[in-house]
């Protein structure tokens, strides 16, 4: 049987109260006392009933996380990164995967899939502003990576502009003027694809390289198989790309099988970079260059800011950029000297 309150309070020299008061984190005990509490917890192991402690504040002590697809390995990694950074704060977290589907997200983002939670963390692909704005008030909302209208809920993102632009940039860089982009969507003028292939548009324009719709290839999902179709594709143009921004890690490995079966070298023959920074594409053969999210900084800022709705903060919604790295690996590295 785990230690109690009161083996605590009998081994700190204090009562009971006092060591309430310290594992409920309040303010007016002295550094001293909450000191000697904290070395009788250590000492006995002793663990904090959380549930009983969200509960006195009318709450599960449970947030909700909504990705759309976990087999999506930077989905994998960002929830990782999320339960780790609300456990930090005693809070559990529920997932649920939407599938891209609206039925699916409308049901999670309005609380119908599960009335436990307190909070909810999504990445929608389908949500409207109208739609969001029409919610219940009383679950808090933060949104990952897609911008659904102007000020309609919290949100963390990376710069996906910025981002699509350096990876372009790096390109060019590399003397390629027949640059293809792979993972144009056009299910979300806001959404992620919108604005990665308007950074590559604004890196060509720079460059003075004129824009051709015939390199850029649309992908209905972000998988292996749909990045190497189209590779196959682009490799049927009378004058195939130099180099490919995929529009996430798993479209580029894709690529990268398409060009090897072909016999073309990489990055002699094609550079590829992708987006995500998965732990594939640092194994895989040759090694992947990638836009790399600070995904630590992403699922910290969102757990973040949904509990401070939780605990009843009242602004307007705000917006956080995550940082981004551009990871040159083999891929474009013709040496393969890895810059991380």
């Amino acid at each position: 049987m785990g230690a109690s309150l009161k083996d605590v309070a009998r081994l700190a020299g204090v009562s009971v109260k006092t060591v309430s008061n310290v594992v409920n984190e309040y303010q007016h005990v002295s550094e001293a006392t909450r000191s000697r509490v904290q070395e009788a917890i250590d000492q006995l192991g002793y663990r904090p009933n959380l549930t009983a402690r969200h509960l006195r504040y009318g709450r599960s002590g449970i947030i909700g996380l909504a990705l759309p697809e976990l087999g999506i390995p930077y989905f994998a990694e960002l929830a990782e990164e999320i339960i780790g950074a609300a456990e930090r704060e005693s809070w559990s977290v529920l997932i649920d995967q939407t599938d891209g589907r609206g039925d699916r997200e409308r049901l999670t983002s309005s609380g119908a899939r599960s009335r436990t939670i307190d909070g909810l963390i999504i990445s929608p692909l389908t949500l409207d502003a109208e739609y969001l704005a029409g919610l219940r008030a009383d679950l808090p909302l933060v949104l990952l990576g897609e911008q659904v209208g102007p000020g309609t809920a919290d949100l963390v993102a990376i710069d996906n502009v910025t981002a699509a632009r350096e990876a372009t940039e790096h390109l060019l860089g590399l003397g390629r003027r027949r640059v293809a982009a792979i993972g144009d969507q056009r299910v979300s003028p806001g959404g992620t694809a919108t604005l990665r292939l308007q950074g590559y548009r604004e890196a060509l324009a720079a460059a003075g390289v004129e824009y051709d719709p015939e390199l850029v290839v649309p992908a209905e999902s972000y998988h292996r198989p749909d990045g190497a179709a189209a590779m196959r594709l682009l490799l049927s143009l009378a004058d195939p790309p130099d180099a490919v921004l995929c529009f996430n890690d798993l479209l580029a490995l894709g690529a990268l099988r398409t060009l090897l079966a072909a016999g073309l070298r990489v990055p002699a023959d094609v550079a590829i970079v992708g987006v995500d920074d998965i732990e594939d594409g640092r194994f895989s053969t040759p090694t992947l260059t990638t836009i790399a999210p600070d995904k630590t900084q992403i699922a910290e800022a969102a757990v973040t800011m949904l509990l401070e709705r939780v605990n009843g903060l009242a602004t307007p919604p705000r917006s956080v950029t995550a940082r981004h790295t551009l990871l040159v690996r083999e891929s474009t590295h013709l040496r393969g000297l890895a810059q991380e």
